[in-house]
């Protein structure tokens, strides 16, 4: 009992501390020095608090051309489930996780990618496709004798994780997908792409301060991270040195890949049984998206609504998902 106050108790200090330090970072005046400044000790403190929720980062290379890297769970546990986390476009597994990877460590196994482009992962492939990332993926785990999964995927990365769950069924066993647009028909990307007013490649690859503002304020609905003035020339050096710094031409044809295939009108539908967990206030795929793609998955889906939250529902409301993710994850199938 006391080790596992103990747990808590320094899982909620560096939690803390990440936070503090991110809010500073955000204040600080520009000086010349800022990414290797600055950004390192960040991503060192995120290393850190992974690695006190027992991951280690490992790297493989699937082949000459292509590396992945993931964190993996340091003592794999056969009374527990393995869990894989596919992150989201914008930053790398740290960044977009660091709010469930403690308390789901202590639950499952668990296994998170970086996405080919960010983070350690990268290829000299030209292919931009959501099932060319869901392929490496699923190869990278293989290699790390990891044979069976249930998985938990936001936004951009719902949909590698639709197409990992359609080519490796036998790999796959539970689908989570968070706030991904998954099915949208051609129509309604264009109204949706509308209502923004901008180019999407903007927002997501901002360089801009009104971009990034933007942006946030698409994603979030709680609260501001902009309401005390953070002055604009803050704004574009963080923009540039964390969301466009690296592999920002891959990135960007990552992003067009989506916005301009055609949808697949011949949507499989996933015979793993998926749970679908959605902001009610979500603004970049809006709530009528999840009730379609619950529709067209049938009955081997449910659908969750956290109230008052946005498109990250992984930021704004953590315990929720987290929760939510547990119980139909542990909960022994039908």
């Amino acid at each position: 009992m006391e080790t596992q106050w103990l747990h808590h108790l320094l899982s909620f200090y560096l939690s803390i501390t990440i936070a503090i330090s991110q809010y500073i970072l955000s204040l600080l005046p520009n000086i010349p020095f800022f990414p290797s400044f600055l950004m390192t000790p960040l991503e060192s403190l995120l290393s850190l608090y992974f690695c006190f929720c027992g991951l280690s980062s490992s790297t493989v290379d699937l082949d000459d051309r292509t590396t992945m890297h993931f964190w993996i769970t340091n003592h794999r546990r056969f009374d527990k489930p393995n869990l894989v986390l596919i992150h989201g476009y914008g930053g790398n597994s740290m960044w977009q996780f660091s709010r469930q990877v403690g308390p789901l460590s202590s639950r499952f196994n668990l296994y998170v990618p970086d996405l080919l482009f960010f983070g350690k992962s990268y290829t000299k492939d030209t292919d931009r496709t959501d099932e060319f990332q869901a392929r490496c993926v699923c190869e990278g785990l293989k290699r790390l004798g990891v044979e069976r999964f249930s998985m938990y995927a936001i936004s951009y990365g719902g949909f590698v994780g639709y197409r990992m769950a359609e080519i490796y069924e036998e790999m796959v066993e539970k689908v989570v997908m968070v706030s991904s647009g998954i099915g949208c028909t051609e129509e309604q990307k264009r109204e949706e792409l509308k209502k923004i007013g901008r180019n999407p490649l903007d927002l997501l690859l901002p360089e801009k301060a009104e971009d990034l503002r933007l942006l946030v304020n698409l994603s979030i609905y709680k609260f501001d991270l902009f309401k005390w003035v953070v002055p604009d020339f803050l704004l574009r050096q963080f923009a540039h040195h964390v969301m466009c710094k690296d592999y920002k031409k891959e990135k960007q044809e990552l992003v067009e890949h989506l916005l301009y295939k055609r949808m697949d009108f011949d949507l499989p539908i996933l015979n793993q049984e998926t749970l679908l967990i959605w902001g009610d206030k979500d603004n970049v795929f809006p709530l009528y998206m999840a009730y379609q793609l619950q529709g067209h998955l049938g009955p081997k889906s449910k659908l969750e609504i956290i109230k008052d939250t946005g498109h990250a529902a992984n930021i704004e409301s953590p315990h929720s998902v987290n929760e939510l993710i547990t119980s139909f994850v542990l909960t022994p199938s039908n």
